[in-house]
């Protein structure tokens, strides 16, 4: 959301790039062992976040891409799945410099999870040629997420606009004391945030996957069996819930060369491989129906609140849904005042959802970093279940969903269509590749959350510099194409001046008084 506003260039991409990918950062009490008077070391992250966004020159860019492989891949040829034999004529033919080569059957990849990620994922595989299964428990899976996806995706994605419920193309940030800013005026006619309801967005995109090949099956992923030789199969147990008698779904198994996990942030798949825990957010959601004249006011309009009273350490939402709104919160540090922090974006917002009836509540955790390992053999992460979420926004489903394409594609090439097999060298290029286009938004990001919601003075000052058209500039322009914008030296030097000068004020000047919402 808004918060992308700071996202507006690269940062050098540190050598964290572990034989399995992107480390994680270690588990941090960040927003919590910060102090409201701690002006100096905040001071010292917004000189590092502006001055780093704005000094990584193109040429620099370039060079980080080149070594971790972030060069574009020309779309494979589609080889039909037509006339397979069976699986007992499968024969498997040693091919030296490439992945073995396999006869009497294509490559079986299971895609755990049928989200943006998982949905991606299956339906590239399919397209490309491999014999694709993707698994998912819950048909009509409503995850508590804002819901906001970037212009770029519904073109990326060939997203059909009835998708989309509400084109936002005004965002009101509004600070603790309700100072309220309102951004969106640099957008031109044809650009808006998309808000999409996730039932209705992952149902179409697993549904498309289907419709290109891949077998879709209802149900609950319990473990697997690792092989037992190099190019041994995976054995995955799970519950096909498609028969469900009583609730009780029926115990099957499944032999695959290829598993990707993209079944969220309590991932079996990372479990099973042992890929290491990360720090989690707990995001809450209730989805409330309001009045008419209450709900034009949301007609193309998103609010973003920030205060102690809706979290600790990051912000509080009003998003638009096709004929509700989505009212939630989230935090890290303090998971068990979740119900407090939604009682305070109810009590904030109050006077513009007054009378609304609540038809659905959700939790759900959301990651707040990768995983310390992604890839291990032939089985590897996308989506949340790597970690996949930016911090200071909260942004996963683009992600999500480019991650589990980006993945796949990787795995079509190396197979040739699935015709060959794959190794973990063939799923680390997806990692790297990722790492290399996406690494640096995570990092500015990350810096950014640090600086601006540590304490309320801070976030007066971040509400403050939404103020500058600048900013508002380049917030939309990099969050709604998802490509590194800003690069004026004079801009990014008045902004910085702008943030030490709104965070001195905010920290030592007159306290601002509480306004009244209208």
């Amino acid at each position: 959301t808004s918060a992308s506003a700071f996202a507006v260039s690269g940062q050098a991409q540190k050598s964290a790039n572990a034989q399995y990918g992107l480390r994680g950062v270690p588990a941090r009490d960040s927003a919590a062992s910060t102090s409201s008077g701690s002006w100096v070391s905040a001071t010292a992250v917004a000189a590092t976040a502006a001055v780093t966004a704005a000094a990584i020159p193109h040429r620099q860019r370039r060079a980080a891409n080149k070594l971790a492989g972030a060069t574009s891949v020309a779309a494979p040829s589609v080889v039909p799945n037509a006339n397979m034999p069976k699986l007992s004529q499968a024969k498997v033919i040693v091919c030296a410099g490439l992945g073995e080569k396999l006869e009497g059957r294509k490559l079986r990849v299971a895609v755990i999870g049928g989200g943006p990620a998982g949905a991606s994922a299956a339906e590239t595989l399919a397209i490309g040629g491999c014999e694709t299964y993707l698994i998912e428990r819950k048909l009509d899976n409503c995850k508590p997420c804002g819901g906001a996806i970037p212009l770029c995706m519904v073109g990326e994605f060939d997203l059909p606009q009835e998708l989309i419920d509400r084109r936002v193309r005004k965002m009101t940030m509004i600070s603790p004391t309700n100072k309220e800013v309102q951004i969106g005026s640099t957008l031109a006619d044809d650009e808006y945030i998309g808000m999409v309801r996730r039932e209705v967005l992952d149902s179409y995109m697993r549904d498309r996957a289907g419709e290109k090949g891949a077998t879709l099956i209802n149900g609950l992923f319990m473990g697997m069996t690792l092989p037992q030789t190099k190019n041994g199969s995976y054995v995955l147990t799970y519950n096909d819930l498609g028969d469900a008698v009583s609730g009780k779904g029926t115990k099957k198994t499944l032999e695959v060369d290829v598993v990707i996990g993209a079944d969220g942030a309590n991932s079996r798949v990372a479990k099973e491989i042992e890929a290491g825990d990360y720090e989690y957010a707990i995001a809450f959601q209730e989805r409330m129906r309001i009045d008419d004249e209450k709900m034009e006011y949301y007609k193309e309009r998103a609010e973003m609140y920030v205060g102690d009273d809706v979290s600790p350490d990051f912000y509080a939402w009003v998003f638009p849904k096709y004929d509700h709104v989505a009212v939630g919160t989230g935090t890290v540090v303090d998971k068990k005042g979740i119900q407090k922090y939604q009682q305070g974006i109810r009590d904030r917002a109050e006077p513009r959802i007054r009378g609304g009836e609540i038809i659905r509540v959700e939790a759900h955790p959301i990651p707040e970093h990768p995983r310390p390992w992604r890839t291990k053999d032939r089985v590897t992460l996308v989506g949340d279940a790597a970690g996949y979420v930016t911090k200071c926004s909260g942004e996963g489903i683009y992600f999500a969903a480019k991650s589990g394409r980006m993945c796949a594609e990787e795995i079509v090439e190396a197979s040739e269509n699935g015709t060959r097999m794959v190794t973990q060298d063939d799923l680390m290029v997806y990692i790297r590749k990722f790492d290399s286009k996406y690494g640096p938004t995570y990092f500015v990001l990350d810096a950014l959350q640090k600086l601006f919601y540590t304490s309320d003075p801070a976030r007066e000052s971040f509400v403050d510099l939404c103020e500058e058209k600048y900013v508002q500039k380049v917030t939309f322009d990099s969050y709604l194409y998802k490509t590194v914008q800003g690069n004026d030296p004079i801009g990014d030097l008045k902004l910085l001046g702008k943030t030490v000068s709104s965070l001195w004020e905010n920290n030592f000047g007159k306290k601002r008084e509480m306004q009244t919402l209208s």
